[in-house]
């Protein structure tokens, strides 16, 4: 399946440029940007294979590098996908790596820098990243104030790129592009994100993301959505919030205009 992407900025040459000269790579942004898409579609337009890890609390480092298991009589050991990427080359993603335990963050140190090496202790192994091996690992910068931030020590091994929600009319694109809907329901739906984040900060944590929207132009196909699926799509999922839910069910009457349109 062909991924489409559609840019942001400068953040394709930026990926194509240290993926080159073999630097890894840090994306930030807030929930639904794009970050992930956008790793997949470098990983296609570069041809290369990419294994993906959403981290959380519980990631350890042997989740990334690999483990022993009981199989039967035997305890073989299984790579992990950090591990994989590194034997044969491509794209390892670790997509909200700040969730993850401390010591998962330390295995990246020897590969984010210079050496590029994946030290695996258990196997008593050093391996040494190929020329078509890159790290790419994200975060969103909003969670900072209630988690943990990455220490400079690994953030400045990296080249950043800083992702933000489109532009109304790149999100009209995107949003129509993505679910097929008509180009007014997605300017309207485009609209309601834009309104939607200028409360955050205010009772709401980010706004509608991007992929909300998406989601919420599917439900609304062939113009026979209703209200509450708009609730179920745009509302329910990020705040119950009494005045928020209100602010934003107020705002709900222009999109479905547009849906009839």
């Amino acid at each position: 399946m062909t991924i489409s992407y559609h840019p942001l900025g400068d953040e394709e040459l930026v990926f194509r440029q240290a993926f080159n000269h073999h630097l890894p790579l840090l994306i930030k942004g807030p929930t639904g940007c794009g970050k992930t898409r956008f790793v997949e579609y470098m990983a296609q337009a570069l041809k290369l294979p990419m294994w993906t890890v959403a981290c959380n609390e519980d990631t350890s480092a042997s989740d990334l590098v690999g483990r022993y298991i009981l199989k039967g009589n035997e305890t073989p050991w299984i790579d992990g996908p950090l591990t994989q990427a590194v034997r044969q080359g491509g794209i390892c993603y670790l997509d909200e790596v700040i969730e993850a335990r401390q010591e998962a963050l330390v295995v990246l140190n020897a590969l984010a820098d210079h050496r590029r090496q994946l030290f695996i202790d258990k196997t008593n192994e050093v391996l040494h990243a190929p020329a078509h091996f890159m790290l790419v690992v994200s975060y969103n910068p909003g969670y900072q104030s209630v988690m943990r931030d990455l220490k400079e020590s690994i953030k400045q091994r990296f080249v950043a790129v800083r992702f933000n929600y489109p532009a109304i009319e790149l999100e009209q694109t995107i949003i129509a592009g993505e679910s097929g809907c008509s180009l007014a329901l997605a300017r309207a739906l485009a609209n309601f994100g834009a309104s939607s984040r200028k409360m955050a900060g205010s009772g709401l944590f980010e706004g509608v993301s991007t992929r909300m929207l998406i989601h919420a132009a599917m439900l609304m196909s062939h113009k026979t959505g209703q209200q509450n699926l708009l609730e179920a799509a745009l509302i329910d999922p990020v705040t119950d919030e009494p005045t928020i839910r209100a602010s934003l069910l107020a705002l709900l009457p222009l999109v479905m205009a547009a849906v009839h349109m």
